[in-house]
């Protein structure tokens, strides 16, 4: 009989599942949950971008297409950053589609990383990046961001982590879990400590779109930061295009050369029909980002003022689609009050501490959901809040 332990990579062995899929499966196991938990829009993908994938599909236009992506696609990706962030990129070798953003994060930090290597992540943040660089060799270093800067990264924060080992910064804004952004001169201040060094960024940009306050801002667009920045962008929350899986790599050429090559061997070329439904979505589909992110932003101003009302510390997010309420007022750890919650109410939240360990005491709400679904929680959460003063919660 074989013997697992002696076959399986000792660094897969040694990961953690994500927490975020924990309570997903909960919720997915009791009946009548609420779940709050999964950043995914709850907003049909535009018709004209489903129109066009019927109609691709129709003529069989279904083989493969360059390793980098359909040319047509990636003419319209350089006209979509030229347009929204003020970066030019060339469409013939600097972008590349990818499958989801969550692919060129991943062959990103395979480019770079090598074992030793430090990578800056600013917390709390999604929880993949960790676990990458892990696999690669390199060494994971946390920079917590604090609720009383609105989970902002600060120069000096950067500053106090850089080492001479320092390869990478990862800057995920608009920010999944917390819904902080970065304005343009928290930037100019973070370029400033990059600007004399070696350290490359990941500039993971995926909630771009989903900017309440001004216009997002990419660290690219700043003096300096171009060579030295991969930006990662794609279709999955601006377009309410999940399950097309299609992703956007961008940088400069002697970065996006040896990326692609991993995307040559692991991938070989994204799905064909979702990047012909992309061109539709980018020529197409503004206004279906200005309707979805209209009504995003009213349910963020409720659930704020819902929070608060309820005695739940919450900060004004201004981008993505969650709120980071703080429950340390409860008594309960992230994970207890997320336990007790979904098991007692029946609403699915996910623990701050799954996105680093500075999200301790917070827990990650997501409204990415009807307005009904979201007052029906409140009204659980109240409820849940009122039996753990009397001391009647299971």
């Amino acid at each position: 009989m074989i013997d697992y332990n002696k076959v399986l990579s000792p660094a897969i062995v040694g990961m953690k599942p994500s927490g975020i899929r924990k309570f997903f499966d909960i919720a997915q196991q009791l009946e009548g949950v609420i779940s709050l938990g999964v950043g995914e829009p709850d907003f049909k993908t535009p018709y004209v971008v489903r129109r066009e994938a019927i109609n691709v599909l129709e003529k069989g236009r279904t083989s493969y297409t360059a390793n980098a992506g359909l040319a047509e696609l990636r003419e319209e990706i350089a006209k979509y950053f030229h347009k929204r962030i003020g970066v030019d990129y060339d469409p013939k070798d600097e972008i590349i589609v990818t499958v989801g953003g969550s692919e060129g994060i991943d062959l990103c930090l395979r480019s770079v990383v090598t074992p030793g290597d430090e990578v800056l992540i600013v917390q709390p943040s999604f929880v993949c990046y960790s676990p990458i660089v892990t696999l690669c060799g390199g060494v994971p270093v946390p920079i917590e961001t604090k609720a009383e800067n609105e989970f902002r990264l600060t120069a000096a924060e950067l500053r106090g982590k850089i080492t001479d080992k320092t390869k990478l910064l990862v800057l995920p804004f608009p920010n999944n879990p917390t819904g902080a952004i970065m304005r343009k001169e928290d930037l100019e201040a973070i370029a400033e400590v990059l600007r004399d060094t070696n350290i490359l960024v990941l500039s993971d940009e995926i909630y771009s779109e989903l900017t309440y306050s001004g216009k997002h801002v990419s660290i690219a667009s700043l003096p300096d930061m171009r060579e030295r920045t991969i930006v990662i962008n794609g279709f999955s929350k601006a377009y309410a295009m999940t399950g097309w899986r299609l992703g956007i790599a961008a940088a400069p050429r002697e970065l996006i050369s040896q990326m692609l090559k991993l995307h040559q061997y692991a991938i070989m070329s994204s799905p064909t029909v979702s990047q012909f439904a992309a061109i539709t979505a980018l020529r197409q589909c503004d206004d279906d980002i200005v309707k979805m992110r209209d009504e995003y932003d009213m349910r963020r101003r409720y659930l704020v003022d819902a929070f608060n009302k309820l005695g739940l510390d919450c900060f004004t997010p201004q981008g993505a689609f969650y709120v980071f309420p703080c429950i340390r007022s409860t008594g309960l750890s992230s994970s207890d009050f997320c336990e007790k919650l979904v098991y007692s109410k029946k609403v699915a939240v996910v623990p701050g501490n799954a996105f680093g360990d500075c999200g301790e005491g917070f827990v990650r709400v997501s409204y990415a959901y009807s307005l009904s679904h979201l007052r029906e929680a409140i009204k659980r959460i109240g409820e849940f809040l009122e039996e753990l003063k009397n001391g009647t919660v299971q």
